[in-house]
Formats: C-alpha cells, sequence, structure tokens
C-alpha cells in the first residue's frame, strides 16, 4: 500500500507524469527525452531519480554505443495504466540491424494485434532470417511472412511508423527517420538460445499489448 501510494505521489507531477506517459510507447536515453519534453538535463536527472526510487522506471546499457542508458518502463507497476489514441499511420515497420529475430517476430506479433499494415527491415540485413526466429515463431504459432530479409531503404515508405527495436539499429538511422519509437530489446542471437528467444518474443509481445491500441490507420478505425 505504501509503494502504491508512494508511485501515486510521483505521477502527480505534470513532469513526471509526461515521462511516464512518452515511454509507455518506447524507452529513451535520458538526452533523447530531456531535448523532446523540454527539461535542462538537473531537472530531469530529480524527476528521473524519483521515478527510479518508486520503481516506475528502470535503465538498461546499450548494446550499441556502451556510453548510453535507456530508460524504460517497468509495467508491472502500471497495470491500470494503458495509453490512448496517440498516433495514426498507414503501416507499422519493425527495424533491427540484421532483421534476422527481432524485427520478424514484432511484425508477426503486430499482425495478432492490429490491422494496421506491418513490415520489417534493417539496416544491414542478413543473408537469412535466424534460426532460432523460425522455431520461436514455429512454438507460438507465428507466421513469419515474408522469409527473407529486407534493406530498410528497400522498405520504407512515406509516413510510416518506425520501431527500432534493437540499439544499435536506433543509434545508426539518427537523423534518417527523426520521428520513431525505439524499444530496447536484448538481442537474443548472442547467446542463441531457447530462453534468450522467448525473452525476446515476451518483451515483444507485451510492448505491442501497449502499443497497439495507441495506432490507428490515417481516416479511420482499425476496428
Amino acid at each position: 500500500m505504501t509503494a502504491r501510494a508512494q508511485r501515486h505521489a510521483a505521477l502527480g507531477e505534470p513532469a513526471r507524469l509526461a515521462i511516464i506517459d512518452r515511454l509507455l510507447l518506447g524507452d529513451a536515453s535520458p538526452s533523447e527525452l530531456g531535448q523532446e519534453l523540454g527539461l535542462p538535463s538537473n531537472l530531469l536527472a530529480h524527476h528521473l531519480k524519483l521515478l527510479e526510487q518508486v520503481g516506475l522506471i528502470e535503465r538498461s546499457r546499450s548494446e550499441g554505443d556502451r556510453r548510453r542508458t535507456y530508460l524504460r518502463l517497468r509495467v508491472q507497476h502500471l497495470a491500470d495504466l494503458m495509453p490512448t489514441p496517440l498516433r495514426t499511420a498507414p503501416r507499422v515497420v519493425f527495424v533491427c540491424t540484421h532483421n534476422s529475430a527481432r524485427s520478424h517476430l514484432a511484425a508477426a506479433l503486430w499482425k495478432r494485434h492490429s490491422t494496421v499494415p506491418t513490415a520489417s527491415a534493417g539496416t544491414d540485413p542478413a543473408r537469412r532470417i535466424h534460426p532460432g526466429a523460425v522455431a520461436t515463431a514455429r512454438k507460438h504459432g507465428l507466421s513469419l511472412a515474408p522469409t527473407h530479409t529486407s534493406h530498410i531503404d528497400e522498405t520504407l515508405r512515406p509516413d510510416d511508423l518506425v520501431i527500432a527495436v534493437c540499439d544499435n539499429a536506433h543509434e545508426n538511422l539518427g537523423p534518417r527517420v527523426p520521428d520513431r519509437l525505439h524499444w530496447s530489446v536484448p538481442d537474443p542471437t548472442r547467446t542463441g538460445t531457447d530462453e534468450a528467444f522467448a525473452a525476446a518474443l515476451s518483451d515483444l509481445a507485451n510492448r505491442i499489448d501497449r502499443l497497439a491500441p495507441a495506432v490507428r490507420p490515417p481516416g479511420g478505425s482499425d476496428d
């Protein structure tokens, strides 16, 4: 009860509530948050410290630029909050470095939750989808279609909602795709274990559960 009261108190400040709203849909580094929300670094650090203390956010080290950290929401403590419709997009495109695991799994999961079309791509595509991703998809009844990898330059269309599902892709995209979301999902191919792929799939599924209700096709509803 005390912990819940502390979280409610932390959310009673407009800047901290804005931070939570931003992290509901995707991860962000402190510098990205400060720039988007117009908060000076010392004030942002104060708000982040309080949100960490009450268990609403946590940090992870980038798998790309190891000097960078990303903030993510601890959604188990916000189970009763859902994002309202915030985005319109003709298509959602999931991007990782090699387009061999996370981005394909994310697109397959998205098809279960939304009628907004989806695609996946890589900034440096591998020759094939990783066998671990294929096995994980099969185990959970997901269809990995198409079954080949694609480069983002061949895939991206105007007005696509881009979601980088790996740190390297997010950092490499830079200003090329300025309006995108980032999900800092650990790379399961580093170890290649069943457990790593299962963890990545679970992370993606939880995030898509939150994002899908917030995305609508232009000029209509996805119901």
